[in-house]
């Protein structure tokens, strides 16, 4: 399989890199070169040159763009929003099959606020489900980016298949473990779980448009992913609480 990775050299790129690095045909996409792998240097507000490279690809894994929580409009606008449509639009000239998007959890944290207390009891879970509630312009544009997933895929047929990932906290190779926080263990996704998580989507059978929550098998989760593991066996291997006791 033909995979054009976008944001390949940022901290899920790499883990992607680190883990599935031979196990599917990868096109490294990036707005700036590295020494570790050959990359397309493009950058994605431009649809021209997205178009150049998307061509011939069975699947988009997608994770370009501003990964600030605070970053401003005028970032968001370029990179997750311009820079998204074009991919995904490029994605649907070319006729890739299956397309795996880079959501966040932020789509809905908003719903965190006034529930300080029932979410580490496990008395409230986002799921599949949960409407979106964005706690920043960041996370607006990746509902913004579900949506039009959803419409690319129910509306115009093409790509087949639409993954959305509301990923929790992916860290650099060095801090491969969840931020010392109530809601780091709770969102925290190792390296390799991201991978497996990747992995799946793309050889999962069927289509449609489908929504996961990205995070390992934390004892004390916020969110579901029962749902990733009957849809497309989703079987994360860690477990943010084994590192309560661990040293950094």
């Amino acid at each position: 399989m033909r995979v054009l990775l976008t944001g390949a050299n940022g901290r899920i790129g790499t883990a992607i890199d680190d883990h599935l690095g031979t196990e599917y045909d990868w096109t490294y996409l990036d707005r700036s070169d590295s020494r570790e792998r050959e990359t397309r240097v493009v950058d994605i507000a431009d649809g021209d040159a997205v178009r150049g490279v998307v061509d011939g690809h069975d699947a988009v894994v997608h994770l370009a763009g501003d990964p600030a929580v605070d970053a401003p409009w005028s970032s968001v606008l370029r990179n997750n929003v311009v820079g998204f449509y074009n991919v995904l639009d490029a994605a649907r000239e070319a006729g890739v099959d299956r397309f795996v998007f880079a959501s966040t959890n932020h789509v809905v944290a908003g719903w965190e606020a006034g529930h300080a207390d029932e979410l580490p009891r496990g008395e409230l879970c986002f799921d599949s489900t949960t409407p979106p509630r964005p706690d920043s312009l960041y996370g607006a544009s990746k509902s913004f980016g579900e949506d039009l997933g959803r419409y690319y895929v129910e509306r115009t047929g093409s790509p087949r298949t639409f993954f959305a990932l509301r990923i929790g906290g992916v860290h650099d190779r060095e801090h491969d473990h969840p931020w010392d926080t109530t809601r780091g263990y709770a969102w925290w996704l190792s390296r390799r779980d991201c991978a497996q998580l990747i992995d799946r989507c793309l050889r999962a059978d069927g289509g449609g448009f489908e929504v996961f929550y990205g995070v390992s098998d934390n004892e004390q989760r916020w969110c579901d992913i029962e749902h990733a593991r009957r849809m497309i066996g989703y079987d994360p291997r860690d477990d943010a609480d084994d590192w309560r006791e661990s040293p950094r």
